[in-house]
């Protein structure tokens, strides 16, 4: 869940208003560390919200409900913020999760769960991480900057893409890592699993 959206949801499920400065001192730092978490989109760690949940006596992980969503999560893939993963088993087992860990919701999309491995997408993703995948059909174009799993000759990887006439843009959040470009026959090698709509972030 993105640090953004946590005050409108604590002061709808609290009753009252909550501001950033009241989620500052519950996490025990400052407002601007606050600030600075929403302007780079920060994800929050499972243990930030329990300690949310517990100072405001409200429920924000519960995922047994009408608000919550069954999807399979594939726990034996890792999809690679560096250097490509291989998918060595493809066993999945059906977990609820919250549909407020999911972007843009929707009944008719298809969602699953897979794990993170690596710093390159860093500080959208960290290794670790479990991601969200929202899948897309064939026919479905990428949208410039969001960030997709993939396939590139047999190893998963996650990447903010773009997309030209006749080739593929591979960025990393992590300026350590430099982009490629997937050109030529080359592109034939990708196919799209789907795009990152939540990341469920690791306890520190």
């Amino acid at each position: 869940m993105k640090i953004k959206d946590l005050t409108t949801l604590v002061t709808q499920k609290a009753g009252f208003p909550v501001n950033q400065s009241m989620i500052a001192d519950i996490l025990g730092v400052t407002r601007q560390t606050i600030s600075n978490r929403i302007k780079t989109n920060s994800e929050l760690t499972v243990t930030e919200l329990t300690k949310i949940e517990k100072r405001f006596n409200i429920s924000l992980l519960d995922s047994s409900g009408s608000d919550s969503l069954q999807i399979f999560y594939y726990r034996d893939v890792f999809a690679s913020c560096g250097g490509g993963n291989i998918v060595f088993s493809e066993d999945k087992v059906p977990v609820c999760v919250s549909k407020m860990f999911i972007g843009n919701f929707s009944s008719s999309k298809k969602y699953s769960m897979i794990n993170a491995s690596g710093n390159s997408m860093s500080p959208f993703i960290n290794s670790g991480d479990k991601l969200i995948i929202e899948h897309k059909l064939g026919n479905e174009q990428v949208i410039d900057d969001k960030v997709y799993v993939f396939c590139y000759k047999n190893e998963i990887f996650v990447k903010r893409l773009s997309k030209n006439i006749d080739e593929l843009i591979v960025k990393s959040d992590n300026e350590d890592y430099r982009s490629r470009v997937i050109k030529d026959e080359d592109l034939n090698n990708v196919n799209i699993i789907g795009e990152v709509v939540g990341v469920i972030r690791a306890v520190n």
